[in-house]
């Protein structure tokens, strides 16, 4: 069996190009899947790391989560499509999901819609204006994403039984939040053991710091991996 789980994304947080290339070479071939988020699209290189990544045979994920105008979005999703990246987020307004999904039709690219981040509780949801709760605008949401076509969904861990009933077995949950036991928050509201998150219907798991502060990142990810095959079952 490979080291290497794809089930598995491991978040390149990263200022520099460099720090994200010599994680990457620490935790050889245990990882085949990376996230690409702000801090090292912006701050790191990040474009040219994906391309660089996806070269070396790597599946990478550009966590950009999208929202503007349906031309701009198009366009940007044309742009991240050429790159031969695996994933993309959008921001989950039905607009933006629609321009998305025309964007990358015919290519590799399976965009993911992003429902409520995994740092907001209710009353973050409150304060910011709406009048449903977690449960209900991930519901929302995951159902509008299944209706454009998107290829899959970001949500936690604890809202992945919901939207597998509401999405069927063919789309992506991708869920961050994932926290390994014994293993702090951090800043997270909505976490989960990577066993729980699969057993509840997730497809992905985003792992940040737990693999990326650890000790020896590479064993770190092997421990995930190994609970993964042991507690969650692999959707086709």
């Amino acid at each position: 069996m490979s080291r290497a789980d794809d089930r598995l994304i491991v978040a390149l947080d990263f200022s520099s190009r460099a720090e994200a290339e010599t994680l990457v070479e620490r935790l050889g071939d245990q990882v085949s899947f990376y996230k690409i988020g702000y801090q090292s699209f912006y701050g790191g290189d990040g474009l040219n790391l994906g391309k660089e990544l996806v070269a070396a045979g790597k599946n990478v994920f550009f966590d950009l989560k999208l929202l503007d105008i349906e031309n701009t979005v198009e366009k940007g999703v044309e742009a991240i499509a050429k790159t031969g990246a695996t994933f993309l987020t959008v921001h989950a307004y039905p607009k933006t999901m629609g321009a998305a999904a025309r964007a990358a039709h015919g290519s590799k690219l399976e965009i993911l819609a992003v429902t409520v981040l995994t740092s907001f509780d209710d009353e973050d949801l409150m304060n910011a204006g709406y009048d449903r709760d977690i449960a209900g605008i991930v519901g929302l949401r995951a159902h509008q994403a299944s209706l454009a076509n998107m290829g899959g969904v970001v949500c936690s861990a604890h809202e992945a039984a919901m939207v597998r009933t509401l999405v069927g077995d063919d789309m992506s949950i991708v869920t961050p939040g994932i926290r390994p036991a014994g293993v702090k928050s951090n800043d997270q509201k909505r976490t989960m053991s990577p066993s729980e998150a699969l057993e509840a219907g997730a497809s992905h798991l985003v792992v940040g710091r737990p693999i990326t502060a650890a000790p020896d990142p590479a064993d770190a990810a092997k421990a995930v991996v190994a609970e993964m095959r042991n507690g969650g079952v692999r959707l086709a």
